[in-house]
């Protein structure tokens, strides 16, 4: 899959007051290839940031970010073979589950025989299969938070970014979710990066710890 390489990282915002907001600072880290790394700190840490500025959505104000020994600061999101699951889902109210799923394979013209595969295996791993003909409002919100991870994995990206995939679940589900991503890890031998605030959703894995800069 994919070996990554922080090195000194960082991002800053112009306010709209005229003063400068450092979101990351000098961030150096290493996450290694098949590894589920959780990222955890509280809100203002930067641990969304830094996803967003590995999947190449934010521009780095410093520093390199590496994958396979290659730089890839200047290549275009979709250049980077990397897969974000946003918070919100950010699914498409108007496609079902199987047309959101589908979607990004259609844009980069995939068989169509290959994007039914790719669905199929997808919906059976996260266990959405029945859902598939249903559109996001009539989703639970475990089933929203499972069709975009589906969405991810369809794509066999190298690496994965999950932005607080755990959030706003009740304990059961949230426990639920926990082991279906555990699943996901251990059968594609994917690299991983879980953002979340709290540090038992980590179940054994590495943790690295971000505070406010």
């Amino acid at each position: 899959m994919a070996r990554l390489i922080l090195e000194k990282l960082a991002k800053v915002y112009q306010a709209r007051d005229g003063e400068t907001v450092q979101a990351v600072k000098d961030l150096s880290l290493e996450v290694a290839d098949r590894e589920l790394l959780v990222l955890a700190g509280p809100s203002g840490s930067g641990k969304t940031t830094t996803l967003r500025l590995i999947a190449g959505l934010e521009e780095p104000s410093g520093g390199t970010i590496s994958m396979d020994g290659r730089i890839i600061n200047n290549l275009k999101p979709h250049e980077r073979d990397v897969a974000m699951v946003f918070q919100s889902d950010a699914l498409f109210p108007h496609l079902n589950a199987r047309d959101n799923l589908a979607l990004g394979l259609r844009l980069r013209k995939v068989a169509k025989p290959e994007i039914a595969r790719r669905v199929e295996e997808a919906a059976e791993l996260l266990e959405i299969a029945p859902c598939l003909n249903r559109f996001p409002g009539e989703l639970s919100g475990g089933e929203r938070r499972r069709v975009a991870l589906g969405r991810a994995l369809v794509r066999r990206p190298k690496l994965f970014l999950l932005d607080e995939p755990l959030a706003n679940l009740d304990a059961p589900l949230r426990l639920r979710m926990r082991e279906l991503i555990e699943r996901l890890h251990a059968q594609v031998g994917a690299t991983m990066i879980m953002v979340t605030h709290d540090e038992s959703d980590a179940c054994g894995h590495r943790v690295f710890k971000l505070t406010k800069p």
